[in-house]
């Protein structure tokens, strides 16, 4: 053989080693998969006997509810709650669809899908628990307003919701949840047995979960309006192209410490922060109702408020920490001004105890970053106050412009950044 022939299939595997190199570079690279986040979502609580959805609204009986995405997705699924229950609830039927309009019992037809868990349309649900229904195969776009329509037999031994909708739940009865009118339909403006909407969405996208009381809720709203802080945050998100949801946690009344119109908050962030998916971030925005309350119910000795101030301050530091752990930022939000509020007479010390906290909040270094809502909303000359264009009139609640600007306070930077174990 002569030497050529030897060299030949030398060549040969050089060159072909050499393509198969250059192909390979060439190669896009795999997309990372898809993930669940939520991107709708509200905090459970016991009704009181006002908000208690009432026994003939059950029995063979179906409620269309509406809620507003944040984030859209390629499919989505649903998290109805048990988690009040001191039974098991039976949900015998549900379907989804898009809603013609916010505050309008209507869905669009085509878009009308069954709820099944498991592939079956009914399911048990133990006391306590919350349970994802299957994926739906359709795709939602952000702000979209989802119909969900659910059928039960029979009421629950205990009643599950969220008080503070601030939107039209449509009450119908028999099994309706196929039916796209319902022209016959009451009306609440409650949330019942519903948890959360997840979508499948990139890798890169997560949810911030605003936590807090009824300013997080949304208190003074017109129905049907999704003007919550929180939903112009959201708006405001998708005008810089920042693929994150919002998630409003936020229960009227509510406190850190103690039981408000709710289970306290550091009490119920495990629930309401933690185990939501893909959560990157979390806003605290609390305290008022932990200072007002005692002010106005007492005892409220000088030691008595700085001990509830140290406690403000580890409930704090726990709720960063466990945050952390799970790989989530904390925004902690500065407690706004409430000096003009008749609800709860704030005196000079509890103006103290406020700024001090929010003092606090701003320099000792617990929170990946600080929203500063007190500086957004106080008044220049009379600081313990809400601005006047800011106030809702009831000197503790916001007005919409209040609200905006609370959104508007929201550092952006800082729902780009990873914390804890995603670092």
């Amino acid at each position: 053989m002569q030497p050529s022939q030897h060299a030949l299939p030398r060549y040969l595997g050089a060159a072909i080693a050499v393509f198969l190199m250059h192909a390979a570079a060439a190669a896009p690279a795999p997309q990372p998969s898809p993930h669940w986040v939520a991107s709708w979502g509200a905090a459970q609580q016991i009704p009181d006997t006002a908000n208690e959805l009432a026994a003939e609204n059950w029995r063979d009986a179906s409620l269309r509810q509406i809620v507003h995405l944040s984030l859209g997705g390629k499919q989505f699924r649903v998290r109805i709650s048990n988690a009040y229950g001191t039974a098991p609830l039976m949900l015998d039927g549900a379907s989804v669809a898009l809603a013609q309009a916010p505050g309008q019992a209507g869905i669009q037809a085509p878009t009308l899908h069954p709820l099944t868990f498991d592939g079956r349309a009914s399911v048990m649900i133990p006391a306590g628990a919350e349970y994802y229904s299957d994926a739906v195969a359709m795709e939602v776009k952000p702000a979209a307003d989802l119909a969900i329509s659910l059928y039960f037999k029979a009421e629950p031994a205990r009643q599950t919701s969220h008080n503070g909708a601030r939107a039209h739940t449509f009450l119908a009865k028999g099994n309706r949840v196929m039916d796209a009118s319902w022209t016959d339909a009451a009306s609440v403006t409650r949330w019942y047995a519903l948890s959360d909407v997840d979508v499948l969405a990139p890798r890169d996208a997560g949810a911030l979960v605003a936590i807090g009381d009824s300013i997080t809720d949304g208190y003074g709203i017109p129905p049907d309006t999704n003007t919550r802080w929180t939903d112009v945050l959201a708006a405001r998100l998708r005008d810089n192209k920042q693929p994150l949801a919002v998630v409003n946690a936020g229960i009227g009344g509510g406190r850190l410490l103690r039981e408000g119109l709710g289970t306290p908050l550091i009490a119920r962030f495990d629930r309401d922060v933690l185990s939501r998916s893909g959560v990157t971030h979390a806003l605290v925005l609390i305290g008022v109702n932990d200072f007002g309350v005692q002010h106005r119910n007492g005892p409220d000795t000088p030691a008595d408020r700085q001990q509830l101030l140290a406690d403000l301050k580890l409930a704090h530091r726990q709720l960063a920490e466990r945050a952390h752990a799970h790989g989530i930022c904390v925004i902690g939000g500065t407690i706004t001004p409430y000096s003009g509020s008749d609800y709860y007479h704030p005196d000079a010390g509890n103006e103290a105890d406020r700024l001090e906290l929010n003092q606090w909040m701003r320099t000792s270094g617990v929170f990946d970053a600080v929203a500063d809502f007190d500086a957004a909303l106080r008044d220049p000359e009379q600081p313990s106050k809400l601005k006047k264009i800011y106030d809702s009139g009831d000197g503790l609640h916001p007005s919409l412009a209040g609200y905006r600007a609370l959104a508007d306070t929201v550092p952006l930077a800082a729902l780009r950044q990873q914390c804890g174990s995603r670092k």
